[in-house]
Formats: structure tokens, sequence, C-alpha cells
């Protein structure tokens, strides 16, 4: 069954698409967190994620003076480049695609819809990053570096050269990007644009986009005149499973008390690369718990915005009727397929609803052969002893 549109008119009709690379395609915030970290170290400071938001989309060499400035280095530009870009280059080959972007890739290539990939990183950055992720490179018509044009995003010359190598008019793109500056950009060269934010709870800094998604997952084609996914099954999309495991923890208080909907909370500890690699969102999938057996089970990731989390959070709602607690159980997941970005609702009444009406799609679904088979996944049963 393919997921249906009729709910979200057309709103302009696109020929091709440009996609930015880092943090739209590519999962580098980790990465970059992780060297900075090593960098600072040097220092004697200590980086604390505070200026992700303003490096975002940038340029290297002008993270590097905003990173200079904020923690009073005493080095220029180019020193901190020369350091640094070693241990980038080091972990080039470890940027895992952003869930939805093979996908995405796959899908307008063989629709043949017009690709170009324009960053902000040089072209050199680019054309190694994309060599750790076959076909990538082939389907692209179209690759731009900062590198090769006078100003770099969020002026509109990155993207109106793309579109000029594809033969398009501006105004026949779509571009899909993570940060503000490059949304900025695709704005200012006439074209549309969808944003992916790549920093949690920052919706608000794209007002100037077209559409803005919670992740590639999410995107439909369709809006723009392009060839719809074909591969929602009965309201879910298959997601390559992901695993998730530990003693279950006390959570919020809410789950019975508030929604009356029991939710087995787990402790994040040991999952923050899970959780940053995958949005936010509803899932579903089978869940073994040590000493009651393997039930079916839908899934929320994120911040649930109704209640405003500061954490990110796992909470799993299996669907049977316990008649007492089991914190402290082992209990394994096994999220095999994708609902829904997570929303917030104008009241308590309306989430529940919307609760109830997710655990229905998983139930059914969970019949399908399709994510049936999972349910005999090793993992479910490979529990502590």
């Amino acid at each position: 069954m393919i997921r249906s549109s009729i709910s979200n008119p057309l709103k302009m009709v696109v020929s091709g698409v440009i996609l930015d690379l880092d943090g739209t395609l590519l999962h580098t915030d980790g990465i970059v967190s992780d060297v900075l970290k090593s960098f600072l170290d040097k220092y004697g400071k200590q980086w604390d994620g505070r200026e992700a938001l303003r490096v975002t989309g940038k340029t290297p060499y002008e993270s590097a003076a905003v990173i200079i400035e904020d923690y009073e280095l005493p080095c220029t530009s180019t020193e901190l480049m020369s350091q640094v870009s070693p241990m980038f280059a080091d972990r080039w080959c470890n940027i895992k695609a952003l869930p939805g972007a093979n996908r995405l890739i796959k899908h307008f290539t063989a629709h043949k819809v017009p690709m170009a990939l324009a960053s902000n990183s040089s072209r050199e950055n680019i054309e190694t990053k994309i060599s750790f992720h076959p076909g990538w490179k082939n389907s692209f018509s179209v690759i731009i570096g900062s590198d090769e044009v006078t100003t770099a995003k969020p002026s509109p010359e990155i993207f109106l050269e793309a579109a000029k190598r594809l033969n398009l008019e501006p105004s026949r793109c779509l571009v899909i990007e993570d940060s503000v500056p490059g949304v900025a950009a695709g704005k200012a060269a006439g074209m549309k644009v969808v944003a992916v934010p790549s920093l949690p709870k920052t919706t608000n800094l794209y007002s100037s986009a077209d559409e803005v998604i919670n992740s590639l997952l999410d995107f439909q084609p369709e809006k723009w005149g392009l060839p719809p996914f074909e591969d929602w099954v009965e309201n879910t999309l298959p997601i390559h499973p992901m695993y998730i495991g530990g003693p279950v923890v006390k959570g919020y208080g809410r789950g019975s008390k508030v929604l009356g909907i029991p939710t087995a909370n787990l402790s994040t500890e040991g999952y923050s690369d899970v959780l940053l690699e995958h949005p936010s969102g509803v899932y579903f999938g089978w869940a073994g718990l040590s000493t009651r057996g393997i039930f079916k089970m839908v899934a929320s990731i994120g911040w649930n915005p109704f209640f405003d989390n500061a954490e990110k959070t796992i909470e799993p709602w299996l669907l049977h009727e316990f008649h007492e607690d089991f914190y402290g159980e082992d209990l394994r997941l096994v999220l095999v397929g994708y609902i829904r970005p997570e929303a917030n609702f104008p009241n308590l009444e309306s989430l529940i609803a919307k609760i109830h009406e997710d655990g229905r799609i998983a139930e059914r679904a969970l019949d399908l052969p399709l994510y049936s088979k999972y349910r005999d996944d090793q993992y479910l049963k490979q529990h502590d002893a």
C-alpha cells in the first residue's frame, strides 16, 4: 500500500534536486564533536557543543574562526585546520549515511531525476566522503564544492552554479538542506527548499523554508511533482533493524498515570550513538523480556514535544496487558519499521488517540511476513544471566 498524498496537495513541480552533504546525507555531527574534543584537549579546553549551531553549514575555515573566537585559542584558522584536517581524514571512512539517504538517492536514480551535490566542503573532501558509499558518486550528474565558487553559502552562488550545470532554471530546482545558511542560499537562488534540521529543537530557525521535515524518512517527493516512493507497506516503512536493550528503568511516571499507556522505559546509557544516528519518531518491532517472552511493541524515540523532554529518550510500549511492573528486568528491542515523525498535539486527548492509532498500525503490520520473521531474532533471546 502506497502512502496517500491526497492530504498533501502539490506545492510546486520541479525537475531536479540539489542536495547538501554533511548533516543532510551524512551523519557527520558525531565525528565533528569527537575531533574537536580531542583538538581542544590540547589547549586545556572542553568542547561542549554550544557552537554546533554556529558552525553548522559553514565552510571549514569559517567554522575554525568561530571556534578560535569562542574558545580564545592562540592560533590562526590555518593552523587549526592544519591540525584537525588529518584527524578528520582518518575518520571519513566511518561516516554513516543518515536514515533515508540511500533510499532517496536510489529512488531518484531509478527514476532518472537529475541530482546535484552542493556542499560548503571542498570538492576533494566531498569526493573522499562519498567514495565510501557505493553508487553515490555516479548518482550525481553534478558535484560542486565551496572551493569552486567565489562565495559559499549563504550566498546563492553554489546553487545557481549547480542549476546551470544541471541545465535547469533555478525555479525548477528543489534544494534539500540541513543548515540555516543552506536554506538561506537556496531561497536566495529562487529555488524551493526543504529543510531537514540536523540539530534538535531548532525548527523555529527554518521559517523561510518551503517545508521543514523531521528526517529524510518523511520526505514526500510527490509534493514536488516527483515520483512517489513505493515502499510504504500498510502505513509503515521497513527499516534496517535497530537493536536496543537493557534493564527497564523508571521513566517520567506519566505513561500509566497520565496517558493510561504503560511504557517500559530503557536507559539511554550506551546508546548515545544510536540515538544520534536515528531520527526521532515512532517505530515498531518486537520486544523480548527475559522471563516473560516476546511481544509486539511500538516505541517512541525522541523528545516527545508535548512534554518537551530535556533529553532524547526511548519509550517502548509493549502491546500486551501486564498485571505488574517489571523494573530492572532485561528488555531487548528489535525495531523493524517506522510509522511517523514525532509531533506536538493540541491536547492530551489527541496525543492519546494518536498513540493508540500507532499501536493498531504496529499490531497489524507485525503480522506481515516482512516483519513477523524478526520475532525469531536471536537478539531477543540473548539475555544476560
